[in-house]
């Protein structure tokens, strides 16, 4: 079976990948027989669909334990991996219990994004590896420390950013640093979603099948509300916003041009002028970086219904392309000869000349897959993933860069990227940190 048949086959739905026979893609890794036992910590969709099928594309991979404070969750997921799998793997609400766990190598961590610098470090205190979805931490302060406790503890830290996997997006980076585009001049990132006013609900008593103290975590204390805990992309206490999802393409930028440092300012300006809905969050924004040589916009938000990502087809056939004017979340790279057109987790780059003409252009596959392989390789062979501590920190750093200049006033930043601080705003800086409740705290000392 060819490689885009396999991938095809094995697609379902919306929610992800979940692939075929167990070690077709790594039969000849190195080390392919050493046993490596995960834990899932966060059993929602994405984080069950992309363990299991981490477990079947490579060799000896098997899951122990599902960590999850919803028992309904961890229910359906231990039902869901029996299916897939063939066993069922234990549960718990305290991820404690993992960490503790000496048979775990690594966790699998998918929890809304307050939990993930935290998670990250606990794991790797208790000598245990790390894949975790992005955005990677919900602070710059937290990434920081994110890159200590990897180093530390000497563990890998593989992110979810996982376009850095992608053969496809490895073509991209080598077509623009071999210098084929000419000289990079700006760059354009889109993450234009569809959505609908954000209305807010009740308080509830909370469900027994629930531990909501835990759910919370390192933010503050709030009653239970439904709202809350299935809209948690609305609230700077669990989330970064719609740019969550721009992340991808924040990453993606960096990654073709070479992975540059820190930017020298951000502007930014953002707002509920769409909806009009009460949501912390706002439902759409618009910034700017500065790389001195270059310069990257991007603009994201949830009232462009008219607009779609990558359809799966697509991004499973090298062969097509997507229909770029109304791609949601494509990146436009200008250079002096041309123009290129990339998508994120498959859809492929075009680039375009005069007159239109396509002068360069590859197909891409979905990287997911490649992602899960390099994590386990990785855990194997001890060398850094693609997607290491230190590159996920820098590119979530764009994200809290554009929400810290929409929190003080919707104006332009300078940083100091030798010392990761603001110039002479001490509002801003002041952000860079978030605060935490008890037991469930960021260390200084990691």
């Amino acid at each position: 079976m060819r490689r885009r048949e396999f991938l095809g086959k094995t697609l379902i739905g919306s929610a992800g990948l979940a692939v075929g026979a167990s070690g077709l893609l790594t039969a000849s890794c190195k080390g392919a027989n050493d046993k490596v036992v995960l834990a899932l910590i966060g059993a929602g969709p994405r984080g069950l669909v992309t363990i299991i099928s981490c477990c079947k594309v490579n060799t000896n991979v098997t899951i122990k334990t599902v960590c999850d404070v919803n028992d309904l969750r961890s229910t359906s997921a231990v039902s869901e991996i029996e299916k897939q799998l063939g066993y069922k793997p234990l549960t718990t609400r305290n991820m404690d219990e993992v960490f503790n766990d000496k048979d775990v190598d690594a966790v699998w961590i998918a929890t809304p994004d307050h939990w993930h610098a935290l998670g990250t470090i606990r794991a790797c205190q208790a000598g245990k590896d790390v894949y975790v979805e992005k955005t990677p931490n919900n602070c710059i302060w937290e990434g920081k420390k994110v890159i200590e406790a990897a180093k530390k503890y000497r563990k890998i830290v593989q992110n979810g950013f996982q376009n850095r996997s992608g053969a496809y997006t490895a073509a991209a980076r080598d077509y623009i640093q071999g210098g084929k585009l000419g000289q990079v001049v700006h760059i354009r990132i889109y993450n234009l979603l569809g959505g609908a006013k954000w209305l807010p609900v009740p308080d509830e008593e909370i469900p027994q099948s629930l531990d909501w103290n835990r759910w919370l975590g390192p933010a503050p204390y709030r009653p239970y509300n439904p709202g809350v805990m299935t809209g948690w992309l609305n609230f700077w206490a669990y989330n970064v916003g719609t740019l969550n999802d721009a992340s991808h393409q924040l990453d993606l930028a960096r990654m073709i041009m070479g992975d540059p440092g820190h930017p020298k300012s951000i502007y930014g300006w953002g707002g509920n002028h769409i909806w009009n809905s009460e949501r912390e969050t706002p439902e759409f924004q618009s910034f700017t970086y500065d790389y001195e040589k270059f310069t990257m916009t991007c603009d994201s938000g949830n009232a462009t219904n008219y607009m779609s990502k990558t359809p799966n087809d697509i991004r499973l056939d090298p062969t097509r392309f997507p229909e770029w004017k109304t791609n949601s979340d494509r990146i436009e790279i200008y250079g002096t000869l041309g123009v290129m057109y990339l998508g994120r987790t498959g859809g492929g780059w075009q680039v375009f000349g005069p007159g239109e003409k396509i002068v360069a252009q590859g197909g891409g596959f979905t990287p997911d897959i490649e992602h899960q392989i390099n994590f386990i390789e990785s855990v194997r062979s001890r060398k850094q993933p693609n997607a290491n501590a230190e590159q996920a920190h820098l590119s979530a750093s764009l994200v809290h860069f554009a929400n810290i200049a929409y929190r003080t006033g919707n104006k332009q930043l300078l940083f100091d990227g030798q010392n990761e601080k603001f110039i002479d705003n001490e509002d801003a800086n002041k952000l860079l940190k978030r605060s935490y409740r008890e037991n469930y705290v960021v260390p200084d000392n990691v």
